[in-house]
């Protein structure tokens, strides 16, 4: 074992350990070990595991997947129909698909399957208690202490926190919130006649709440179908849920799976590191505030987490890595920091205004090609707002 793996004690020192191995650990642990490092990946369920959420693979997700990945869809969307409350139902078409579904444990999963082949190792089943970076525990300035449940210590010379919307590695780097929402969905199987009917069809509903909103997304013989409003409102959100269900047509057959989670979107001023310990994704607060689309905002932070917890790694003293953490924060405010500003300007207009919005994308083409070059990933909401004299001035005018 070289010195440059090894305490001062003999114990092993990984380069990068990295704690949650959903789509931002998966992509953190892969971009690490792509770079040749020794990488761990932790986590604490047995996979693939269960996880709440709709499975929508919009473009700048598929661009943000490793070389070579094929992407496990269960069904490619060409046609949205969006409903104002139940009302005002008007369905919109594309020849060109939309963006993909996918069921989150085997797309998981096998963004874990890419990460071990490209070397890192993962241990399941342990759960991480604490971060240490100073303490008996920590035997010199270039280390950092992943502590487990039970005592195990291991040792890293940068740490990634990827250990979702509840995450012990934000807690210790002090990530601040700026919007907490509530998701609720349920799995339900269907028979084939219905689920002919939505194949390759999503539903979105403008919901009856200040910013919420409805999702049914076909996989096959089993539709998900989800709401989400800010948290606050449980009561509201599951009456929503199930009155959705029941305009649906779909109150008779039994979910298999019913469950539920909070989204959590960071503030401005939240910081994304804290010494040797990077966050990403959900852990992070990294999602799109109007949406709440967080799947391609993990993969992006969760790449760039990757390979600056390498840069990390290599930095031989404490201002070295200050530098690292900071420019691994400048790269995420420069990109998704810019979308998330101009999310949360539009999750404002459309609390005030569903029906402004509903109305513009439904019978409106320009809008309705923006929907569409943003679902396919060639182009970005910010980008359609700083490129577009129209999209600017439309978004300032809503917005005063």
């Amino acid at each position: 074992m070289s010195s440059e793996n090894s305490a001062d004690d003999g114990r092993h020192v990984w380069d990068v350990v990295v704690v949650g191995a959903g789509p931002a650990g998966a992509s953190a642990a892969y971009a690490a070990a792509v770079a040749g490092r020794s990488v761990l990946l932790l986590e604490k369920a047995d996979l693939p595991r269960y996880k709440t959420c709709g499975g929508g693979i919009i473009g700048p997700s598929r661009d943000s997947l490793p070389p070579g990945f094929d992407l496990p869809f269960r069904d490619r969307v060409h046609a949205v129909t969006f409903s104002l409350d139940g009302k005002f139902t008007r369905t919109r078409r594309s020849r060109q698909m939309l963006f993909g579904l996918v069921n989150r444990p085997e797309f998981d999963q096998q963004l874990v399957e890419h990460a071990q082949k490209a070397g890192a190792e993962l241990r399941t089943g342990v759960t991480v208690t604490r971060v240490e970076q100073h303490g008996p525990d920590v035997p010199d300035r270039r280390t950092a202490a992943v502590v487990l449940q039970g005592g195990e210590t291991i040792l890293a010379r940068a740490v990634v926190g990827a250990d979702g919307s509840a995450s012990r590695i934000g807690a210790h780097v002090g990530v601040k919130l700026d919007q907490v929402d509530l998701g609720l969905e349920a799995e339900i199987p269907v028979p084939a006649t219905v689920a002919e009917d939505w194949a390759g069809r999503v539903l979105i509903d403008w919901g009856p709440m200040p910013g919420s909103y409805g999702w049914v997304f076909p996989k096959g013989d089993t539709l998900t179908v989800g709401v989400i409003s800010a948290r606050g409102e449980g009561a509201a959100t599951k009456r929503y849920l199930e009155d959705f269900i029941a305009r649906l047509g779909l109150a008779g057959f039994e979910p298999s799976i019913s469950s539920g989670h909070l989204t959590r979107c960071r503030s401005d001023d939240s910081p994304l590191s804290r010494g040797r310990v990077l966050v990403c994704g959900d852990a992070a607060g990294l999602l799109e505030p109007w949406t709440r689309e967080g799947i391609s905002f993990a993969l992006r932070s969760g790449r760039l987490a990757g390979e600056w917890a390498v840069r990390i790694a290599e930095a031989h003293d404490a201002v070295d890595a200050r530098r690292q953490a900071l420019n691994y924060a400048f790269a995420i405010k420069a990109g998704l920091g810019v979308e998330m500003s101009v999310g949360r300007r539009m999750l404002k207009v459309f609390e005030r205004r569903p029906g402004v919005l509903h109305t513009a994308i439904t019978g409106f083409r320009p809008a309705w090609n923006a929907f569409a070059r943003i679902t396919r990933g060639s182009t970005t909401l910010g980008e359609l707002v700083r490129t577009h004299p129209l999209a600017g001035r439309a978004l300032n005018a809503l917005d005063r």
